[in-house]
């Protein structure tokens, strides 16, 4: 049994903190008011200075009042019984539902040893082209999406959660509002994946402190399913909002602040949980997706620039739709060679005729001449944006490669797409001769 104490010497918005020796980082206590007793985490030691957040918030709470530490850190109930489940960021249920009883995981632990972990290899299907085709998601990997406030991108990781190839998924939401939340469940549940999927919800009405434990929770617990040897699609959305949520303790805990007011080890405090995609060596794998907002579309905010730092890559959501220039998957290479044999040379085709038409675009709209072939680039690409780019277009990879392909040839001729004869001729659309007649003729024309 842990001794009490009650020297609280500061109260300043959800933080307290009390002179208490021999206390570990991360370490759970609990605070006994008139009003009941609350948890608190500590998140600042200082000799024996010990700074601690209340998940409750620090309404009733005195100087007078006692602590008692537990000498353990946040636990979180894992296993089966979980599948299905909507908790809070406090890991209490939100669904009516009674609390679950089972093993408990500590959250906050290490990132996995590099020797347990495998290569990255397997691809994990979304049937959205602009991540298959273009930027492949591949099992392990952790990867943001770049947003702005209004554009789709809860939707779209509510679809890649729906179509993605995965044993379980995990959701963790962070600051949304009430009818983000309600679409996610509406969504899941629609599509048959509510009964593999475990969400973890803080909701902009939420105490604040609640926001910094839902990517532990999910993790954690994402972690154990893990090492059973399940594949585990975990998604984050906003981590943003998580990110103003340590600025806001940070400011009222005097922290010195860095750039634009977040503390400077934001960038910690981020890899800390990106880290914790791993594909385990003889186990399962957990693939990370979070959502990051970036005010004012600047990327050089301070949360996505830290946040391109630790992952490997990141998608641009821009206009509804993936934008393929700025979007990228470093991992893409170690999978997109295994598919088909023609995926790689449809993915570079297919944007290198997509920039240029885009620079015929910019032609046509300062008023210059259109030749021909600036013609036959617009067209290919109001034909890529609607067939290939909308987020509504739902293929398989194989059926979005060839549908590269249909859109190719009925705007160029064979040898003007920059692609490999032999792979031309295993997956032109049309005989070749056809082709070759009709350029001729065009060519005497």
């Amino acid at each position: 049994m842990r001794k009490y104490f009650d020297e609280i010497i500061r109260i300043a918005g959800n933080v307290v903190t009390v002179k208490a020796p021999g206390i570990g980082y991360d370490e759970l206590a609990v605070i006994t008011t008139d009003r009941g007793s609350s948890l608190a985490q500590v998140i600042r030691l200082e000799e024996d200075r010990v700074s601690l957040q209340i998940f409750s918030g620090t309404q009733g709470v005195s100087t007078g009042d006692r602590l008692r530490f537990l000498g353990r850190p946040m636990q979180v109930a894992t296993g089966d019984d979980l599948l299905g489940r909507i908790f809070d960021g406090a890991g209490n249920p939100r669904d009516g539902r009674p609390e679950v009883k089972t093993e408990l995981v500590d959250t906050c632990s290490p990132a996995v040893n590099p020797i347990k972990r495998r290569r990255p290899d397997t691809m994990v299907p979304t049937g959205i082209p602009m991540i298959d085709v273009f930027n492949s998601l591949v099992e392990s990997q952790k990867l943001p999406i770049f947003s702005v406030a209004g554009e789709p991108y809860n939707e779209l990781l509510a679809r890649v959660g729906l179509q993605a190839d995965a044993d379980v998924i995990i959701l963790g939401g962070m600051g949304l509002r009430h009818d983000d939340y309600l679409k996610f469940r509406e969504t899941f549940e629609e599509g048959g994946v509510l009964g593999r999927t475990i969400m973890f919800i803080h909701t902009a009405a939420d105490p604040v402190v609640e926001c910094l434990l839902v990517p532990d929770l999910c993790l954690a617990v994402g972690e154990q399913f893990a090492l059973e040897g399940k594949r585990v699609l975990t998604l984050l959305t906003d981590m943003t909002a998580f990110s103003d949520a340590l600025k806001e303790i940070a400011i009222i805990m005097e922290q010195i602040p860095s750039n634009r007011g977040y503390p400077g080890d934001l960038y910690t405090q981020l890899a800390r949980r990106y880290e914790k995609a791993v594909d385990f060596d003889g186990a399962g794998s957990m693939t990370l997706l979070a959502c990051v907002t970036m005010p004012g579309d600047d990327v050089t905010h301070p949360v996505p620039d830290n946040t391109g730092y630790i992952t490997e890559g990141q998608f641009y959501l821009r206009n509804g739709r993936i934008e393929p220039f700025g979007s990228l998957s470093r991992l893409k290479q170690q999978v997109n060679g295994e598919t088909r044999d023609d995926h790689r040379a449809i993915m570079n085709a297919c944007i290198q005729l997509y920039a240029l038409c885009r620079e015929s675009r910019e032609k046509r709209d300062m008023g210059f001449e259109m030749s021909p072939w600036d013609e036959r680039l617009l067209k290919y690409g109001d034909h890529f944006e609607e067939k290939i780019m909308d987020l509504a277009v739902n293929i398989p990879l194989f059926e979005a490669l060839d549908r590269c392909w249909e859109i190719l040839a009925e705007c160029f001729e064979p040898a003007e797409i920059g692609i490999r004869h032999s792979i031309i001729e295993a997956h032109w659309p049309k005989p070749l001769a056809e082709s070759g007649a009709e350029e001729t003729a065009e060519a005497a024309a």
